[in-house]
């Protein structure tokens, strides 16, 4: 059977030597403490996680010439969908030691690092009920995580004949340089 492509879009590539999934520290450390607390439930090393959440990581930047050297995690904000019982106290340390100190290196974090874990308090209604529909969310988490540029449409929720998702990462190896990073 022959599968065309069922779309058609823009599509952008970017890549970088910050992290080794090619994309910017900020992007692969959001990705990887959503990753560590889908982990942390289904392992139940921390039982009151409940399906639902969001990362978002801030870094400051050093300018070296024409390049952007990460220096430190600004902020890190966590929200997690979680069981009634749970305190937010609870949550903020769980967070820290179970989550974040898994994921992102020492050597990021320093006392001016801010965290706002679970900012809005009470998070216990989550999915499709808690927000707004299902496809289309979070349109830029799908590509560079605000780095780059995106081509409008959305990756979630789409069949695989949708071009939009192997197409931009087939450009993000495009935007490879010939010669490796130093």
């Amino acid at each position: 059977m022959e599968v065309g492509a069922g779309d058609q879009g823009i599509m952008f590539g970017y890549a970088t030597n910050e992290s080794d999934t090619l994309m910017p520290l900020t992007h692969a450390f959001a990705t990887q403490l959503g990753a560590r607390l889908t982990e942390v439930r289904k392992r139940g090393i921390l039982p009151w996680v409940r399906p639902d959440g969001k990362t978002q990581v801030t870094m400051e930047y050093r300018r070296d010439g024409g390049f952007l050297t990460p220096i430190r995690v600004d902020t890190i904000v966590m929200s997690t969908q979680h069981t009634p019982d749970v305190t937010n106290e609870q949550i903020r340390e769980d967070l820290m030691e179970h989550v974040i100190r898994h994921v992102v290196p020492e050597q990021y974090l320093t006392p001016d690092t801010k965290y706002f874990l679970n900012p809005s308090g009470e998070f216990t209604i989550g999915g499709p009920e808690g927000d707004a529909g299902l496809t289309g969310r979070k349109i830029i988490i799908d590509t560079y995580g605000g780095w780059g540029a995106h081509g409008g449409g959305a990756f979630s929720g789409k069949d695989p004949t949708k071009v939009r998702n192997v197409a931009t990462r087939a450009v993000c190896y495009l935007s490879l340089p010939e010669e490796p990073w130093n």
